[in-house]
């Protein structure tokens, strides 16, 4: 027997927020449905829970669902489900009012906020997301009975200032949310939610993984309009392989997952499944690519992590899960503890959602780790991909600098085509040695073949050759690895302590050198002022004449390039010059400006040593016609 129809004012908080969730909160309109589908989950949830608990023994739990049912000529659309239901206290209580305390505050936050995702979750926090059915409807009504009782009660509202409440006969258990649909504005991002098209595209997007099936009238398939015998349609694919057990989760579901997420035609070089439970509930599915994709070094490249509360899509590209080194790993984290509506700005400053990032970013460098001890020739296909992504790591994130630098994988001087880990060049470090050495250039080609390799080579000392331009700023950021520190051997002194042939130089020796050249260096150093800030003897040289060095703690060219490609200023850095003191060119340089001084050839010489250094390493000539042409003057001379 139906009542006597009661009319209620809204709470006046809940009317400030019912205006600003119908006039200015949502930016995306089309959330509504995500949130009654979720209203409607939950409510599917508590009544499993409670069926299995014993409370509610006689519940129906056969066929849970959501339904969803469009009426074109009422212009209507409802969402309905076989849930735990409300009772008219449980209506007014969590519709007509806010009954909890704070609520003062978050209408003043949201009237403060500077955006509308901001609002959003300000809102999502209260959990009062059924409103936003009144951004596109001019009128909700609500039939609900709730399981265990026999009485049912139907709640209605326009969404101004109050709101009607009566008892109804003949419901079944659950809840019904039906929405009079205002008229489509595009203007006001107000879609034609009576489009059959329309509602599975949303249902698609924010609710794919609603672990309930969704359905909704079958789409007509028979040459008459009829539909199947079944006369409906299940729009969710209920297959959120993150909520069960690995054990129950084939390869080949995981790889199919993969490409649906990531839109790649490759299987994953890695699939991670994790599940943490505590004080906060989440489970992750990650997926390492095999393949790089192609705007992997793009500005405008996303994370491509979602972020799922309980099932519902909340956004794709999280950056709040995943650090910049790591854009390239795909999935899903779905967070059981928050809000449906949290913004991006809050995200980032959740210390909860900071604690899921760290043991997120903890178990990929771990899986890499466990792939490169397990599977070689897999991980080096990885590094390949992504290797000098995972070097920015090493800038970004000093808290995993010891695990990344246990990733790296580089080509060396020990083995022409393989590469190297630190870990295996320290286990080949040559007695007493304590540096691991390494140079930066454009190529191997070009690193191999540098005069700064040439007493290395000759002593058998093995060099890294690092030839990404990353690794120009990580190696200055690292300290060492393994209690050894990393040096270029391009920068500050090297002293090798013995000379090619395997003896050592005596310090008479080197003293003998010095004098020898005492009046030759400053002079150099005079006449090269304007390139270089000292001109010194080398002990890295075995046949060259000369190369450029820089002090141990000086930015190297490569660098200052990139530095100045990217807008920022930077002083003109001077180098050292170095001489090979056994150089015949050396030696009669040398002799020469003992015999004459003042000899004009002789600056000429000069600028023709620095040159060919500067050349040597594959450096730019700061004025390459001057050098042509007194190249080629003595060249003439001389012939």
């Amino acid at each position: 027997m139906t009542s006597s129809v009661e009319t209620l004012d809204f709470q006046a908080e809940t009317r400030q927020l019912l205006r600003l969730v119908i006039h200015s909160i949502y930016s995306n309109k089309d959330i509504f449905l995500r949130e009654l589908i979720s209203n409607a989950s939950d409510a599917l949830d508590k009544l499993r829970l409670e069926s299995l608990a014993g409370s509610l023994p006689d519940a129906d739990t056969s066929d849970l669902h959501i339904r969803l049912e469009i009426d074109e000529d009422a212009r209507t659309l409802t969402v309905r489900d076989n849930g735990i239901g409300m009772s008219r206290d449980d209506l007014v209580e969590l519709i007509g009012t806010i009954a909890k305390s704070g609520t003062a505050d978050l209408l003043e936050k949201i009237r403060e906020s500077k955006d509308a995702t901001t609002a959003e979750s300000l809102i999502g926090q209260f959990g009062v997301g059924f409103y936003s059915a009144f951004m596109v409807a001019d009128k909700v009504t609500v039939r609900t009975r709730r399981a265990g009782t026999d009485s049912a009660t139907q709640w209605e509202s326009d969404g101004e200032g109050s709101y009607t409440i009566q008892t109804v006969d003949d419901l079944p258990v659950g809840t019904s949310v039906t929405l009079h649909l205002k008229p489509v504005d595009s203007e006001d991002g107000i879609a034609d939610y009576l489009s059959a098209s329309k509602i599975r595209q949303i249902v698609k997007q924010y609710s794919d993984f609603i672990r309930w099936p969704i359905r909704m009238a079958a789409e007509p398939t028979d040459a008459d309009g009829s539909t199947p015998s079944s006369g409906l349609d299940t729009l969710n694919s209920m297959k959120a392989l993150w909520a069960r057990p690995r054990a129950e989760v084939s390869e080949d579901e995981y790889n199919e997952f993969y490409k649906q997420i990531s839109h790649d035609w490759l299987d994953p070089a890695e699939t991670i499944h994790m599940r943490a439970e505590g004080t906060f509930e989440y489970e992750a599915l990650l997926f390492i690519p095999s393949q790089a994709p192609f705007d992997l070094f793009s500005r405008e490249t996303k994370r491509d992590v979602q972020l799922y509360v309980k099932r519902v899509f909340i956004m794709d590209d999280c950056e709040a899960l995943m650090p910049n080194y790591l854009r390239f790993v795909k999935g899903v984290v779905d967070a059981h503890d928050l809000s449906l509506n949290v913004s991006r700005e809050l995200l980032q400053h959740d210390r909860q959602i900071a604690g899921v990032r760290r043991r997120l970013v903890k178990k990929v460098l771990g899986a890499l780790k466990d792939m490169q001890s397990k599977d070689a020739e897999r991980y080096a296909k990885v590094w390949d991909q992504f290797g000098r992504v995972l070097k920015e790591g090493l800038i970004e994130d000093t808290d995993n600098t010891e695990a990344l630098l246990q990733l790296v994988s580089a080509a060396s001087t020990h083995d022409p085509e393989k590469t190297t880990t630190l870990r295996e060049y320290v286990e080949r470090m040559k007695d007493g040695q304590d540096t691991i050495y390494y140079l930066t250039g454009e190529t191997r080609a070009t690193v191999e073949n540098s005069p700064h390799m040439e007493a290395f080579t000759a002593k058998g000392y093995e060099v890294l050759i690092l030839t990404d331009p990353v690794d120009e700023v990580w190696v200055d950021q690292v300290p060492g690895f393994d209690g050894h520190r990393l040096q270029s051997i391009a920068k500050g002194q090297v002293d090798l302590d013995d000379t090619a042939d395997g003896e050592k130089d005596t310090d008479a020796e080197k003293a003998q050198r010095e004098q020898d050249f005492a009046a030759l260096l400053p002079w150099l150093t005079t006449t090269l002022s304007d390139h270089v800030k000292q001109v010194r003897l080398s002990s890295r040289l075995t046949t060259s004449a000369a190369c450029i060095v820089g002090d141990a703690h000086d930015v190297t060219p490569a660098l200052e390039r990139m530095y100045r490609a990217m807008g920022r200023q930077m002083p003109p850095v001077k180098r050292i010059l170095e001489l090979n003191p056994a150089h015949p060119l050396v030696t009669a340089l040398r002799t020469a400006h003992d015999a004459d001084a003042e000899n004009p050839a002789l600056t000429e010489i000069a600028e023709l040593v620095y040159g060919s250094a500067l050349l040597a390493e594959g450096g730019d000539l700061p004025d390459p016609a001057r050098f042509t042409r007194l190249l080629t003057d003595h060249l003439t001379r001389t012939l």
